[in-house]
């Protein structure tokens, strides 16, 4: 039996590719919030529905530089919105890398 390894994360980075800072400001939050539908099992329904992030577009910051973490199962999901996140990416000239985001804790626990 073949385990499939677990989908990567893609961490597009406010940091163009000549190491300005993009702008404006509040982009990873736009381009999140542009994803927040596209998520495992749906949109869900109901009153407050809209609110909140996609898990598999996030926006964050890492040392102190703005980023929206992309998680690869949305390729799966909906391969129309990875090419959107992608290709704006692409488009700004933006730094992006594969890696994948550690859970906070102690090292060994």
């Amino acid at each position: 039996m073949t385990v499939a390894p677990p989908p990567r994360e893609v961490f597009i980075q406010g940091i163009t590719q000549d190491g300005r800072s993009f702008r404006p400001s509040d982009w990873a939050e736009r381009l999140a919030g542009a994803m927040s539908c596209f998520r495992p099992g749906g949109v869900r329904p109901g009153i407050g529905a809209h609110i909140g992030y996609s898990p598999l577009c996030v926006p964050t910051v890492i040392n102190g530089v703005k980023c929206v973490i992309v998680n690869e199962e949305l390729r799966r999901l909906e391969p129309m919105a990875w090419d959107f996140v992608m290709n704006f990416a692409r488009d700004n000239n933006l730094q992006v890398a594969d890696a994948c985001l550690l859970p906070d804790g102690k090292p060994g626990a």
